[in-house]
């Protein structure tokens, strides 16, 4: 793997985070009754989610599968200008789908601290992408 595409990863990494939890408290917040068969009773506010939940007990995981992929084949065939954009995005829906779960099940300062993190992983991760292209632009 060239450095370049090692760094396109890399600047993905706080958006497969916030991906990962989101997916984590989707699934661990599922009412009894949808994992014992009523999957008319999925809670997912992501139409394409819901979708994926109420045609199989199995589809939030592999919709969550499918969309893991698919933020590394994207971030790949990006240009690098438009790789952070994307990863703000990718960031910030999934800070908010899962801070939609933290508000009502613990709070207003769990969701805080979660922002809270996932702006510092970005901000450092940043600052690692940075120093690392501007160390490829001068080899």
């Amino acid at each position: 793997m060239t450095p370049a595409i090692k760094n396109k990863f890399l600047i993905l990494i706080p958006a497969y985070w916030a991906c990962l939890f989101d997916e984590a408290i989707t699934i661990v917040h599922q009412p009894a009754a949808y994992w014992n068969g009523n999957l008319n009773r999925a809670n997912e506010a992501n139409p394409i989610g819901a979708l994926f939940m109420k045609s199989h007990v199995s589809g939030i995981f592999l919709l969550s599968i499918l969309w893991l992929i698919a933020i590394g084949v994207i971030g790949y065939f990006l240009p690098l200008r438009y790789l952070k954009i994307f990863a703000v995005f990718v960031l910030l829906a999934h800070t908010w789908g899962a801070a939609s779960w933290l508000s009502q099940f613990y709070g207003f300062w769990y969701v805080i601290f979660f922002v809270l993190i996932n702006s510092i992983l970005f901000v450092r991760i940043d600052e690692v992408y940075s120093r690392r292209l501007q160390g490829i632009a001068h080899r």
